[in-house]
């Protein structure tokens, strides 16, 4: 008998676990047939209605994060408030955090590293042995707006000069340079009346860096810009990490000097990000902007004679003074210019562009 009540048991355990299963597997089939039916905007032919619905969906989310923020900031206000460590934020996954590991990136404490920077070309002027000396030329068909921007390039790096191109040929302008002292050579390459690459040639024994040069924009259209001054200005060169980004690096640092001017409150700026260099031009002025006090009942403070507490904050404010423009590295070469004999440190390919997590500066 007890093994016929247990045997029924067990049937009716597997009749109720099927049944279990069974209602699942409809849930799962409603869900999808609900998604199924939620009209998409892209499914609307309707112009109108499909952008309302386009607006009403963005909305919606908008309102989900900022309850999904608020509610993270009351938690984590009330773990202080306990005394509790708050909760980690997590880390959003980003192409530059998840790149691809790469050997030559450049370590802290590696001493070959700083063994090849002792004996660099660079390493005269980056030692303030030598000054920059820059000369810059164009190609020998000139547009419209290269003049403009080789102009404000000028303001940009101290101490450089510009010469005609004429129709010499860039071997001569080479040897004609190291004879007048000259540390470097940018040669501003145009296309279809728009400057399109940059060519910067260190001398007397190079290397040769060939950029490609996109999204220019001059001085006059940008919004509210301001004028630079001819004060030396500051230097700041960002996300260089690799072998190959350092010595990139260094090639833009030798057109620069090493003695900034602080007070002109001039900023150079070349941000790498994912092997594009944008390169930026401020000034920046330093503020104290005075901020009413309030308690933790959110109640404005006042002092024992009835008067408001105020606190002074300083502010740093940029303004821009152009010009804007963004660079890619197309080729690094030994020595100076060199089309036939050259030898190439590093060239790119399109077929190194395989892989969005794979960097090279």
């Amino acid at each position: 008998m007890g093994g016929k009540r247990r045997n029924n048991e067990r049937e009716a355990m597997e009749e109720y676990g099927d049944d279990v299963e069974l209602d699942k597997k409809e849930k799962k089939k409603k869900m999808e047939k609900e998604k199924r039916r939620e009209i998409l905007p892209s499914m609307i032919k309707n112009k109108e209605k499909r952008s309302a619905v386009h607006a009403k969906l963005k909305h919606e989310k908008k309102v989900e994060k900022r309850k999904k923020l608020k509610a993270r900031d009351a938690e984590e206000k009330r773990a202080l408030e306990l005394g509790e460590e708050p909760l980690p934020r997590k880390i959003p996954r980003t192409i530059e955090n998840t790149r691809e590991n790469d050997e030559t990136v450049c370590k802290p404490d590696d001493e070959e590293l700083f063994a090849c920077n002792d004996a660099d070309e660079f390493s005269s002027i980056i030692k303030r042995e030598r000054t920059p000396k820059i000369l810059i030329t164009t190609s020998r068909f000139n547009s419209t707006r290269g003049p403009a921007f080789i102009s404000e390039l000028l303001e940009v790096i101290p101490n450089a000069h510009y010469y005609k191109r004429g129709t010499y040929d860039l071997k001569k302008i080479v040897e004609y340079a190291k004879k007048q002292d000259f540390t470097s050579l940018i040669v501003v390459h145009t296309k279809r009346r728009e400057p399109d690459a940059l060519l910067i040639i260190g001398l007397p024994d190079g290397p040769t860096a060939h950029f490609k040069l996109s999204r220019l924009v001059l001085r006059k259209d940008i919004k509210n810009h301001g004028n630079p001054t001819s004060h030396e200005p500051e230097l700041v060169l960002t996300n260089f990490t690799t072998r190959l980004g350092h010595r990139t690096g260094r090639i833009i640092q030798s057109l620069f000097p090493q003695e900034p001017n602080f007070r002109g409150r001039r900023v150079v700026t070349f941000h790498n990000q994912r092997d594009y260099i944008f390169f930026r031009h401020h000034r920046y002025i330093f503020e104290t902007k005075e901020s009413k006090t309030s308690d933790s009942k959110g109640k404005k403070g006042k002092d024992s004679k009835g008067e408001k507490i105020s606190q002074q904050k300083v502010i740093a404010r940029l303004q821009e003074c152009g010009p804007r423009f963004t660079l890619k590295l197309r080729s690094l070469q030994h020595g100076t210019f060199d089309t036939k004999g050259g030898e190439y440190e590093w060239v790119h390919k399109p077929e190194m562009d395989t892989s969005r997590r794979r960097f090279f500066l």
